[in-house]
């Protein structure tokens, strides 16, 4: 069972709930670390969009005060979002911060452009959406996380999101500031880690509204051309009280050649 009846954000078409089937396939334990995409660059000499485009989207509390004192634009709708210059996948952000001392955290500043051209060398592909949400399950049927229906089952913390009040407070109850390691906390009933939170994750389907009622059945994909890729599994920043999108039917989408510091991905292989 794909999809939820969860209508906090009807925009984005989390459901209706429907069963579909997918073929076998197999998907990474986590998503792509520093030191994996570190490798793909030194392989093949890869610049990013964020590194053609001068600059990427760092979010204000990563930053030291300098560094937000000497950026004036924001965007209005998200004020918490500066367009950092320089800062990229190797320089989070932004000169001088480096990924030398979190080489398993997952990469960042990609964006779907960029998930694909590793992809292209690794013999690997992005998942389907309905390719990760199986995943994300873990073999549980209907339930909101990976682990259940309940956020922190005897108060443990099980994914990285915000605590605290957003955007201003992060508490990190649960151990961290940013990303998480790849390996953070505990792996679901596919022993896949962080399906949920930590980094948003590119999927191969164009983004649309209404994608449980125009897509197939079995194997579903939506390949129709649109404005936005799909983006699924919440991040480190999501909160109860502006995007509870860490839930695993939860969808999010942005322009293929998007980067900023939340957003990673994850590789599969047909089966």
């Amino acid at each position: 069972m794909m999809g939820s009846d969860d209508r906090r954000f009807p925009a984005d078409g989390e459901g209706p709930p429907r069963l579909v089937t997918v073929s076998g396939f197999a998907i990474a334990c986590h998503a792509v670390s520093n030191i994996q995409f570190g490798d793909f660059v030194r392989a093949t000499g890869y610049t990013t969009d964020a590194e053609r485009y001068g600059w990427s989207f760092v979010f204000q509390g990563l930053l030291p005060d300098e560094t937000r004192r000497a950026i004036d634009k924001r965007v209005a709708e998200t004020p918490w979002w500066l367009p950092v210059p320089h800062a990229y996948w190797a320089q989070p952000e932004g000169p001088p911060s480096t990924v030398l001392h979190r080489l398993d955290h997952p990469v960042v500043h990609v964006s779907w452009n960029d998930a694909k051209a590793y992809c292209r060398w690794s013999g690997t592909r992005l998942p389907s959406e309905a390719e990760w949400e199986i995943a994300a399950r873990g073999g549980l049927e209907r339930a909101s996380y990976p682990w259940g229906d309940e956020l922190t089952p005897s108060d443990e913390h099980r994914c990285n999101i915000w605590q605290g009040d957003f955007p201003d407070c992060n508490t990190a109850d649960d151990g961290h500031i940013g990303t998480a390691p790849v390996h953070a906390f505990q792996p679901n009933g596919y022993g896949l880690h962080n399906m949920a939170g930590n980094v948003w994750e590119w999927c191969e389907d164009y983004f649309a509204p209404d994608y449980h009622r125009i897509t197939a059945a079995v194997d579903p994909l939506q390949t129709v051309p649109a404005v936005n890729r799909s983006l699924r599994g919440g991040s480190f920043l999501c909160h109860e009280s502006y995007c509870n999108r860490y839930r695993v039917a939860a969808r999010s989408s942005n322009s293929q050649d998007s980067a900023s510091s939340n957003i990673g991905f994850r590789v599969v292989r047909s089966a």
